[in-house]
């Protein structure tokens, strides 16, 4: 039996969902593997959704809305294309990016919305199925999505995304703006930091351990890891649990 994938799709009511109906009384042929989620604006479609979508096993994720300059709330595309460019340096991470897509298509293009849907389909059947999905899942890939929607939600994340446009577009109190250049340095740092921040935090969830402990189950150098836990202490996240010989066992609070 051919695989055919399973396909999630949310669409913006404004523009994307309203061409998916043109698509519909127009007779565009395209493939029937998208279920749709309808939701007011692409800026709505939290990163934890997508996370939740590919953790159940969905195959592919496709998220579409108005294009730029268009949004029915002035800058909710532009909110979705920072959150999807987050999720996708995410993903990358366990290789796992090429499982969703961010689109623009609006309420005149009906031709578009079916060959979007067609390409996109097409391009996750080539991708095979998610190894997340049937009997045998990946346990490894799954605990590393948990991590990554958790970064994905912290406060850090959520201000970068949410704050990006008016940090890099206007001038703080001193006269000052800081450049697209430095804004996504920090952006794209602050993922790896936050991915590896969780992975210690669900690490502890299982049971106490050093910080060799941790290095050695995440691969990651000790140093790294120590200097997490200091982060993740000064956040009352984790906590001193015992002291074996000259060794800090942490712990999760």
């Amino acid at each position: 039996m051919s695989f055919e994938p399973r396909i999630l799709g949310f669409l913006c009511n404004w523009c994307s969902y309203a061409g998916a109906d043109l698509a519909g009384v127009s007779r565009i042929q395209y493939p029937p593997n998208i279920r749709v989620i309808r939701v007011m604006c692409s800026g709505r479609v939290d990163p934890i959704f997508i996370f939740n979508a590919l953790q159940i096993g969905i195959d592919g994720v496709i998220v579409m809305g108005c294009h730029p300059g268009d949004c029915h709330y002035l800058e909710g595309n532009y909110e979705a294309e920072k959150k999807y460019e987050m999720v996708k340096e995410f993903l990358k991470i366990a290789d796992f990016d090429r499982r969703i897509r961010l689109e623009w298509v609006s309420a005149s293009e009906g031709v578009r919305f079916g060959q979007v849907v067609a390409e996109f389909t097409n391009s996750i059947r080539e991708l095979g199925p998610s190894p997340l999905s049937g009997e045998n899942i990946d346990n490894e890939l799954l605990e590393k999505l948990k991590a990554m929607e958790a970064a994905a939600a912290s406060n850090r994340m959520r201000a970068l995304v949410g704050r990006q446009r008016k940090i890099t577009e206007e001038e703080n109190v001193y006269g000052e703006k800081v450049s697209e250049e430095k804004f996504n340095k920090i952006f794209y740092s602050a993922i790896n930091v936050e991915y590896e921040r969780h992975r210690v935090l669900f690490a502890l969830e299982k049971d106490p351990k050093s910080v060799k402990d941790l290095a050695v189950e995440l691969g990651l150098d000790p140093s790294v890891v120590l200097e997490h836990m200091l982060i993740l202490k000064g956040r009352s996240q984790v906590d001193f649990q015992q002291i074996i010989g000259n060794t800090p066992i942490f712990m999760r609070i």
